[in-house]
């Protein structure tokens, strides 16, 4: 009986030591797996704090190239401008502050459409920033196009490659004004249409906005001139090669015509007489 009591207390003993250990490897287990949560919790914190440093170095890095980017198309228009004051002085015509009485400020484009036949473009300033409908967007490259509508943080506007756009041009040598307008085919090819019959254009020839609206300043280079062919027997076309690349433009300047609202006022008296 004793002999039968004891090896009972033995197997009694030896259920608990591996119910003991089955409960330590338990315990251990969970002690691991909770220890490396903790683990990847740190080691992702400690990720994250790095990428969002890196980020704020490439946004600063950024940052400079883009004030540099601006900077140098603000100068190259101040460039084109004076430049085209002085051709206009040569030239006979007592205007050289045909470009004044514009603000400029400078946006990147958010997003842009390119393969439409009425593309669009999005910026990053709007109304908070002084950003109205009808602003003209510029680079020191070309037009890029014509604000529409504003929102506090955002502008939505017309690109040049849209088949309602117009520009009014000036062709270098010649002083002919007319509209240029996308060809809408080609990226950067355009077309000043309702030329007359009797004009003679050098091919190569730069082509210039003209100044001659409330949206865009004088001078801005657009392209040079291609060839020059009849339609319908009553007016001449003229092929234009453009400077701007629409593909790869991102930094542009808005333009903003001083006394806006008086010249429009007047420009509907003038159409209601």
């Amino acid at each position: 009986m004793a002999r039968g009591q004891r090896n009972y207390a033995i197997l009694v003993s030896a259920a608990l030591f591996i119910g003991l250990e089955i409960a330590a490897f338990g315990m251990l287990s969970s002690s691991s797996v909770l220890q490396n949560v903790w683990i990847n919790r740190l080691s992702h914190r400690t990720m994250a704090a790095l990428w969002g440093w890196e980020e704020s170095v490439n946004s600063y890095f950024s940052l400079r190239k883009k004030i540099e980017v601006v900077t140098r198309e603000n100068e190259e228009l101040s460039s084109a401008v004076r430049a085209l004051q002085k051709e206009l002085l040569r030239a006979g015509i007592d205007n050289p502050e045909l470009s004044e009485g514009f603000t400029y400020t400078p946006a990147t484009i958010v997003k842009m459409s390119r393969n439409n036949r009425l593309n669009y473009v999005i910026l990053d300033k709007g109304s908070e920033d002084g950003v109205e409908p009808g602003d003209g967007i510029i680079t020191s490259r070309g037009v890029v196009g014509i604000v529409d509508a504003v929102d506090d943080h955002l502008s939505y506007g017309q690109s040049s490659m849209n088949l309602y756009s117009k520009v009014s041009a000036r062709i270098g040598h010649s002083g002919m004004v007319g509209p240029l307008s996308w060809d809408g085919r080609s990226s950067n090819k355009a077309k000043i249409t309702d030329l007359p019959l009797h004009i003679s254009v050098e091919k190569g020839d730069t082509v210039y906005t003209s100044g001659l609206s409330a949206i865009f300043p004088a001078g801005i280079p657009l392209g040079t001139t291609g060839e020059l062919s009849i339609v319908n027997g009553a007016t001449n076309e003229l092929e234009v090669s453009l400077f701007q690349d629409y593909t790869a433009v991102r930094y542009v300047t808005l333009a903003k015509k001083e006394r806006k609202e008086e010249i429009s006022s007047l420009e509907e008296l003038a159409n209601t007489d």
